[in-house]
């Protein structure tokens, strides 16, 4: 496999808080890469310094052999790295349409035309296309999260960081969210996953990391790391014996 993403020494602090601590990580193309820790951990941290939303204070960022680590969050995102968050913020007085098309012009750097077919994509591959012109501050939560979805995807990215967009769904609404990921890492988007619901990055990732107060504790094969008794008693608050 081919290296498209890597994280090397990266550190990041605020004031006396050492929120990032000498990471190192990697993903590969095509691959998709969950990652669990505790709350504060500096897990969402990590993925503000892969999209350019804070900057490293030691290490580099690399993305397809290049060095990004000062460049800013619009170029990163032109150069291929399509983001979500954990609280969706849709502009609310706007239409479905209208919130995707924003990703597909200015995320991506298109024109409205250009841009046009890769919002409808987006909302194709989402399941939002019949919803295109109903408000956005009018959707339920699991659309509201497929939204943020298709804003991302609407910039067709090379690489996905989708971080706790399963949370505060329900079952069905989990698994229907798994589906759409699969599908989306089956046309070769590579996916970096930050997720509480366990369960959802089994049925999805190749290789899961743990971080823990900023720094890596283990990474691996999904079972191997779930079965690790410091992750048991970490992460599951699982007492090791």
């Amino acid at each position: 496999m081919t290296r498209l993403l890597a994280l090397e020494g990266v550190s990041k602090s605020y004031g006396s808080l050492l929120v990032t601590d000498d990471l190192s990580l990697t993903v590969e193309k095509g691959e998709a890469l969950g990652v669990i820790g505790p709350n504060g951990a500096g897990k969402t941290t990590m993925f503000n310094l892969v999209s350019g939303a804070v900057r490293p204070d030691r290490g580099r960022v690399r993305y397809q052999d290049r060095d990004i680590t000062g460049l800013p969050p619009a170029e990163r995102c032109r150069a291929g790295i399509g983001r979500s968050y954990q609280i969706p913020h849709p502009f609310g007085g706007m239409t479905v349409f209208e919130n995707v098309l924003v990703g597909a012009t200015f995320g991506a750097g298109r024109s409205e035309h250009d841009g046009t077919p890769a919002a409808v994509e987006a909302l194709e591959r989402t399941g939002l296309l019949p919803k295109a012109n109903r408000l956005a501050g009018s959707l339920t939560l699991l659309d509201r999260k497929r939204l943020e979805l298709a804003r991302a995807l609407a910039t067709q990215p090379t690489l996905l960081l989708l971080d706790e967009i399963a949370g505060g769904l329900t079952e069905h609404e989990v698994n229907e969210l798994i589906e759409s990921i699969q599908d989306i890492r089956a046309e070769g988007v590579s996916i970096i996953w930050i997720e509480h619901i366990v369960h959802a990055l089994l049925a999805v990732v190749d290789r899961l990391v743990v971080i823990n107060f900023g720094r890596l504790l283990t990474q691996g094969m999904p079972a191997e790391v779930m079965a690790d008794p410091q992750v048991r008693e970490i992460y599951m608050g699982i007492a090791v014996e």
